[in-house]
């Protein structure tokens, strides 16, 4: 039996630019960092006197004879493309909701990836590989529209800037400004909105834009990564939250499918009440709203939207990992 542990992320800066569809034309680079919420995966051989050859746990609960009669697309074709022969059980748990923008698809991969890479004692798969690895499985198998950040987060974890380059290269620079980095954490509040929404769908809606009519956007977007980086580094948490700001009227005009009324009348109502910026976190549409908003304004808004969840975190610099491993179950 093997159990994986895996970290949602928050990306701050560069969503857009992590595509292929951009980056191996252009420049690409985002700022993003895992918190302490997960994905587990729990993973074990089954004894051949059972029925079923795979048990497949999530929203619902699978026992079938072989891969192809898995519902779960993900599961199915990692299986196949892991050349299973053996029978599966597979369960999965998460700290958050899916389809909320905290790269929680991504997550279930790479999570689903080591378990099996360490199921087959492949001991010898760096962070590195792993999430080059999932980024093919997502993009080429799966022909996912799915950006390259998630799976780099999920699988090196930590606080980084990282740049994309052609032919699907990546390179990680590490921010190690631990003392900004806690207090940067002290200003943001994550918030759920309730909004479930497919981030392979919003994406649809601009992906093929991006080197064409939305380039100029995703230029700036860019940017954006340097001066946030600056930012952080320099202590200037306040123009941080600002740079948020700008950063989200920016992506909104990447497509109509990022945001609607309710997110926009959110948004602006803790604008007013002393949040100084923010974005919704993935590819927009709904999930998990983020705000640099300091404590003395929180309990105001709460009040005032009481069906919102506040979902304390904190950053960590671990990626995924095997944190239970048993191989004779």
């Amino acid at each position: 039996m093997i159990i994986t542990k895996t970290p949602y992320r928050i990306s701050f800066f560069g969503g857009g630019s992590d595509y292929p569809q951009w980056f191996n034309n252009h420049k690409g680079q985002v700022l993003s960092a895992t918190i302490d919420k997960h994905i587990y995966i729990t993973c074990r051989f089954l004894p051949s006197f059972f029925k079923h050859n795979y048990r497949v746990v999530w929203s619902k609960i699978e026992n079938v004879e072989n891969i192809n009669q898995i519902k779960h697309k993900v599961v199915k074709n990692l299986l196949k493309f892991y050349k299973i022969k053996r029978g599966l059980e597979i369960h999965y748990d998460g700290d958050l909701p899916a389809r909320s923008g905290m790269g929680s698809s991504s997550c279930f991969t790479v999570g689903l990836m080591k378990a099996l890479d360490t199921l087959h004692k492949k001991k010898d798969i760096s962070p590195n590989k792993l999430a080059k690895n999932a980024i093919y499985f997502e993009q080429k198998i799966m022909n996912e529209i799915v950006g390259s950040q998630d799976q780099i987060a999920a699988s090196v974890g930590g606080f980084n800037k990282i740049i994309f380059k052609n032919k699907d290269k990546f390179l990680i620079k590490k921010i190690n400004k631990q003392n900004q980095i806690k207090k940067l954490e002290k200003n943001l509040v994550l918030i759920y909105t309730g909004i479930n929404r497919s981030a392979h769908k919003i994406a649809s809606t601009y992906v093929s834009k991006l080197s064409y009519s939305k380039k100029n956007y995703v230029m700036d977007i860019c940017e954006h990564v340097s001066e946030g980086e600056r930012l952080l580094n320099s202590g200037h948490l306040d123009d941080f939250g600002k740079l948020l700001n700008h950063a989200w009227y920016l992506k909104k005009k990447l497509s109509l499918s990022i945001t609607n009324k309710k997110i926009d009348d959110l948004y602006n109502f803790a604008i007013k009440n002393g949040a100084l910026g923010g974005k919704l976190l993935g590819a927009g549409g709904g999930g998990f709203l983020l705000m640099y908003m300091k404590d003395k304004y929180r309990k105001p808004f709460f009040n005032n939207n009481p069906k919102l969840i506040n979902v304390p975190f904190r950053f960590i610099n671990e990626g995924t990992s095997v944190i239970f491993q048993d191989l004779k179950r």
